[in-house]
């Protein structure tokens, strides 16, 4: 979700601004995957490289998270909408923490759509995070006789149990992944726009759902 403090500047407000459009953006298209039958859809809010931002910003941005957490939890539960997190939690206020684990369990069971909001999420960290975990459950004495599948290495994965993304999209006119589901995205489609991110509306998405559809997917085969 790219482009929340260019769109700001070219509308002449703070940066603050941005993301507090942006993330107007969210609720609609969730309404509108689901109305289109799609079941699954992922949300980058926050990566691993956006700590070194202002304080002042990532404060923000905390707060921003603390109101959709408050705010939008029993709308997204009535609509049997199942949320997950994609990331490391840990760095985060204790209190973000326990709202965000506490959606996870109560919508666990929701089956209409999987909506993950990746939260201090790099691809290249989830990976060395999935090894760890990985490593905590072998002995050292097995470790040298150990072989891991694809199959077993994503179980220890944050999108664990979910199916690879069959469409990437990209908004902010960027051309490049930033490190975005790494693992997950070896046969995505990639879509850009120059769109940014508080002007992706619906009609956009369903633009880049129809570019989608007009594609063939091989996967090398």
């Amino acid at each position: 979700m790219d482009g929340n403090r260019r769109w700001a500047k070219e509308h002449g407000k703070p940066v603050f601004e941005g993301h507090r459009e942006g993330e107007k953006r969210v609720e609609p298209l969730i309404d509108k995957a689901i109305e289109m039958g799609i079941t699954s859809l992922t949300f980058w809010a926050f990566s691993t490289e956006n700590w070194y931002r202002s304080s002042k910003e990532v404060q923000f941005l905390c707060n921003l998270f603390r109101y959709v957490l408050d705010k939008k939890y029993d709308k997204f539960h009535k609509q049997n909408i199942r949320i997950h997190i994609i990331g490391d939690l840990a760095k985060f206020p204790k209190d973000i923490q326990q709202k965000t684990k506490k959606w996870m369990e109560d919508t666990k069971n929701n089956t209409r759509i999987t909506v993950n909001f990746a939260l201090n999420y790099g691809g290249r960290n989830e990976i060395m995070r999935a090894v760890n975990k990985f490593i905590k459950n072998v002995s050292i004495s097995q470790c040298s006789n150990v072989s891991i599948t694809e199959e077993e290495f994503e179980k220890y994965l944050d999108t664990a149990g979910q199916p690879d993304p069959d469409l990437i999209i990209r908004t902010g006119g960027e051309k490049r992944l930033s490190g975005f589901l790494l693992w997950q995205s070896e046969y995505a489609e990639l879509y850009f726009t120059d769109a940014f991110w508080p002007d992706f509306t619906p009609e956009e998405f369903e633009k880049a759902i129809a570019d989608y559809t007009k594609r063939k997917r091989r996967f090398g085969k």
